[in-house]
């Protein structure tokens, strides 16, 4: 079989995109935190997509019993993990998933656990939801990242109710084992917490790690614990408003069904057929874009020791995100605007993860080799 070339189109064909990567900044400003590849689509997404337009089939999302059926497949195949198709639920995004699921178990003010630096709309989640943020940050070691058990054994103690995790992490880039996994399900059992699992990188895994899907880790992960998926993410179809929300025991099974029916209505016929056709027939694609990001994250490493100025970077266990530790640099004041003003670029700064990610950026090297050069290039001249 002929190898799959994952190509980006040229920059002023890019600038033509009307997504908010490309219209949220002026011309002159390099957009670099938005979290979306510059990649073209998958051939099979495209002929889905193309397939709906062409018979003028727009109408509302009912039943797609593929997409069901088509991330069992995945899943199974990628992570050798059983989902009963019957049993997946369709939101329009990862974020509703998680706070339309926390409305059936949580009142307002109960706590809500985060291990931060962390995607920062979890905070927005849980905002929405009128809860109390508590927060047991990552265990950092020389840029590597694991989960601090004993600060969140103090937090579930204190009264946590459901704990948010990302995996695998946004923004840092780390997998947790399956034994991390399994030690947290025992130690939310424990303490009657719900676990909602976040895994919407979790395609995007370089081949030298493993992801373990939270509900497959062990059974007490099964029963505390709802994981959330998208093909948005490692297929880049994230405008097209698609989710998936499993459960796989009675309890949560059952929560599943109290979901109110707007919750399904609300995503797109475009996205779940989109990502029926990438969990289905994506896998070659996905597998080139691995592939051209494992590339792509160790030219990043390469072009920074090549700056020859302190910028600290560990390649990501998964997904597409530089995390730069600029803590050295001992940066003041608004980190984002200054790398627009002087180095004309737009980074995301890293308190937007919360405290513990102050000091550091994160880009995204999801992109062409010659626009990740041009990005260090950037941001280069602002620290020098």
């Amino acid at each position: 079989m002929e190898k799959i070339k994952i190509s980006v189109p040229p920059f002023s064909a890019l600038q033509k995109r009307k997504s908010e990567k490309w219209r949220a900044f002026p011309a002159d400003i390099l957009p670099m935190p938005f979290a979306v590849m510059d990649y073209e689509l998958a051939e099979p997404v495209q002929v889905a997509l193309m397939s709906l337009v062409k018979n003028s089939d727009t109408g509302y999302l009912g039943n797609v019993p593929e997409l069901a059926q088509a991330l069992s497949f995945f899943a199974n195949q990628r992570w050798d993990w059983q989902i009963d198709p019957s049993i997946i639920k369709i939101a329009p995004d990862v974020g509703v998933g998680v706070i339309e699921i926390c409305r059936l178990i949580l009142k307002p003010g109960d706590k809500i656990l985060i291990n931060t630096p962390v995607y920062y709309n979890f905070y927005n989640w849980i905002k929405e939801l009128h809860c109390e943020v508590v927060d047991a940050p990552l265990a950092e070691n020389e840029l590597r990242y694991t989960l601090d058990f004993p600060a969140i054994a103090k937090a579930y103690a204190s009264g946590v109710k459901v704990h948010i995790l990302c995996n695998p992490h946004n923004p840092v880039g780390a997998l947790f084992t399956k034994s991390e996994l399994a030690e947290l399900a025992d130690l939310a059992k424990q303490y009657g917490v719900r676990i909602m699992s976040d895994e919407i990188h979790a395609p995007l895994v370089y081949k030298e790690n493993t992801f373990t899907p939270f509900l497959s880790a062990s059974e007490s992960a099964r029963e505390v614990g709802f994981a959330f998926l998208s093909a948005t993410k490692a297929f880049n179809i994230a405008g097209l408003k698609c989710a998936q929300i499993i459960a796989q025991s009675d309890q949560n099974l059952a929560t599943l069904g109290r979901l109110p029916l707007a919750v399904h209505s609300r995503a797109s016929l475009f996205g779940a057929i989109a990502s029926a056709a990438a969990y289905q027939d994506g896998t070659s694609w996905l597998d080139a874009v691995i592939d051209e990001l494992d590339s792509s994250r160790k030219f990043l490493k390469e072009l920074i020791s090549k700056s020859g100025i302190a910028i600290e970077y560990r390649m990501p266990e998964a997904s597409y995100f530089g995390w730069l530790d600029l803590r050295k640099f001992e940066l003041q004041g608004e980190i984002a605007s200054k790398f627009i003003s002087e180095g004309k670029i737009a980074i995301a700064p890293g308190n937007f993860y919360g405290p513990s990610g102050s000091g550091f950026i994160r880009i995204n090297f999801a992109t062409s080799k010659e626009i990740t050069q041009d990005a260090v290039e950037r941001i280069v001249k602002v620290l020098r």
